[in-house]
């Protein structure tokens, strides 16, 4: 029709089908491939900060940003090699999900996680990095392993951080110097003091042999800890037990705080010196012990046993600490001997469970040594 500008045969669709980015491309490709691993488990990336054989092609971007970060006067954005556990499991592979037909070859490979793929959460076995100059270097006094030390820039020298590199040196374990910011970024901001040292998974003592080895001594006396999670209060009740003169610890293996760098940093190294066993069940734990001769005493609010009138306390000991909150468990509480309460002048229901350690094992030091 004149004076119609419609183009009856004008195309009103496109052509070609709906656009669809790259993803949508290589779909297929990318499908049961996971997400991308980030920049610090990715060893071609300058970022890598794995444990396992840095590539030399991803030395030489690291060295290349440090020369160009000394010359713009910043800090260098690079990875620290060895700080994070990049490795498979031991014994095969860590768990994925999938069938071990599936996932075989992984299970015969136990380098970096290089390949896109289902990531998991770090082993619980990983590497742990004490933090502090006193567990630092009661660390290395009790020749705890080590793999790396690493030591802040510009930090005030005294005679524990000589001592330490002193120490380190002798026993041929690298001392790595980096930035304030650097070790502030590893140790996700917990007080350092400038120094750092990364050990392998603790070693623990084998139950029976902790028994044993305390039942040697003049008054054994060992603190076996229910459901305590929190490794601040491990690491306190450690240091308790080195300053009263206990044998030995031992916790649960699951629901429980393990030692790890919390508890060796709250335990001002103490953690060095005194041995820690890990139990499957408690219960049956503390049957052991009493059919060694042990006397268990349970500590409880509400306990018919004063403290300060317990007799058991110069013979051998076990002393029971329950958890932060709902303090022993039933069967717990029904194995022990005794249940013993800390008298208190105030109204406050309870106390911190590495505080009633405490408090415990001081009165028996004390009631040991004067009578």
């Amino acid at each position: 029709m004149p004076g119609n500008s419609r183009n009856a045969s004008k195309r009103v669709t496109s052509k070609k089908g709906a656009s669809m980015g790259s993803g949508g491309k290589n779909r297929a490709g990318l499908k049961g491939r996971g997400k991308t691993l980030p920049a610090d488990e990715r060893p071609w990336h300058k970022g890598y900060s794995g444990t396992e054989k840095l590539p030399e092609k991803t030395a030489r971007k690291q060295e290349k940003e440090r020369r160009a970060a000394a010359a713009e006067g910043r800090a260098p954005k690079v990875g620290v090699p060895g700080t994070k556990d990049t490795t498979w499991g031991r014994g095969g592979g860590r768990a994925t999900g999938r069938p071990a037909q599936q996932r075989g070859s992984r299970m015969q490979s136990r380098g970096p996680r290089i390949a896109p793929g289902r990531r998991s959460n770090p082993t619980k076995e990983g590497p742990e990095l004490l933090l502090g100059r006193n567990p630092v270097v009661e660390a290395l006094r009790a020749r705890v392993p080590a793999t790396a030390l690493y030591v802040a820039q510009g930090i005030d020298i005294d005679d524990r951080v000589t001592e330490i590199a002193r120490t380190a040196g002798d026993r041929g374990i690298p001392i790595l110097e980096i930035s304030r910011n650097e070790l502030d970024r590893m140790t996700g901001g917990v007080l350092h003091q400038g120094v750092g040292l990364q050990v392998p998974p603790f070693a623990y003592e084998n139950f029976d042999d902790l028994v044993a080895a305390s039942m040697e001594q003049t008054a054994p006396l060992l603190v076996a800890l229910d459901g305590v999670t929190d490794p601040r209060n491990l690491g306190a009740v450690i240091r308790s037990v080195a300053a009263f003169g206990a044998h030995g610890v031992f916790v649960p293996e699951r629901r429980a705080a393990g030692i790890t760098a919390t508890a060796w940093r709250t335990s001002a190294g103490a953690a060095a010196r005194v041995p820690v066993a890990q139990v499957v069940n408690l219960t049956r734990a503390i049957k052991a012990a009493q059919q060694a001769g042990f006397t268990a005493i349970g500590l409880d609010a509400d306990g018919e046993t004063d403290l300060y009138q317990l007799e058991a306390a110069v013979g051998p000991l076990l002393v029971v600490v329950g958890s932060e909150g709902r303090g022993l468990s039933r069967l717990v509480g029904e194995t022990c001997d005794l249940r013993v309460s800390i008298p208190m002048a105030s109204t406050v229901e309870s106390l911190n469970a590495s505080v009633a350690a405490a408090v415990t094992l001081a009165e028996v030091a004390r009631r040991r040594l004067y009578g």
